[in-house]
């Protein structure tokens, strides 16, 4: 009897640590795929994604949009911690100093940061629009990590997306959003594209 008991309970604590072992296995596996490189290497939408619609305005009043009024516009995702990458501020800058009518280029903050405009602006970027926008916004482009940039164009189509730490990654993706989309690209996001379209408008932030 005595025998028995002891089975019994030396059965529950080896199937419970096993139950333990299992749960921080599979924790340690979600981390790895939630924050290794292969899981940033996912972030952000790919070409032919349809991006997400919102209407935000700057501090000057501005309203501005996705899809934009111009034929492009750059979203870069990212806070005072820019200044962090010298080589990506020297990419915007030159981006900026072309005066390229076709293109738009606004910071997107994931959400209210009073010290990012003033240093933004201190850094040179004095000439873009620095807008608030929200964790939910940041998820629909599945941005988690910056500097991050995607270029879409007015049709709502993203053209170029990748996570930026160097001025020439910049440049060729100014280069890849100049190509237009295909209609492969397209057709293959098509279902993916739909569901994203029938999101509302983000609301302006003021």
């Amino acid at each position: 009897m005595l025998a028995g008991v002891i089975a019994a309970v030396t059965f529950v604590i080896i199937a419970a640590a096993l139950c333990v072992a299992a749960v921080l296995a599979m924790l340690g596996a979600a981390h790895v795929y939630l924050s290794g490189p292969e899981a940033i290497e996912r972030d952000g939408l790919a070409r032919g994604r349809r991006a997400p619609r919102w209407s935000l305005t700057d501090s000057a009043g501005t309203t501005h949009q996705s899809p934009p009024a111009r034929p492009l516009q750059l979203v870069i995702f990212a806070d005072h911690s820019l200044k962090s990458f010298p080589s990506v501020l020297d990419g915007l800058r030159e981006l900026i100093a072309r005066r390229d009518p076709d293109l738009e280029i606004v910071v997107l903050l994931r959400q209210r940061n009073a010290l990012a405009e003033p240093l933004l602006r201190m850094l040179g970027l004095d000439g873009v629009p620095v807008l608030t926008g929200s964790p939910a916004l940041y998820a629909d482009y599945n941005v988690r990590v910056g500097p991050f940039a995607i270029f879409a164009d007015a049709a709502g189509r993203v053209r170029a997306s990748s996570l930026v730490n160097y001025d020439w990654q910049l440049a060729k993706l100014r280069q890849l959003a100049d190509l237009p989309v295909s209609p492969d690209e397209t057709a293959r996001r098509r279902p993916r594209a739909r569901r994203l379209a029938r999101r509302p408008v983000h609301p302006a932030v003021s």
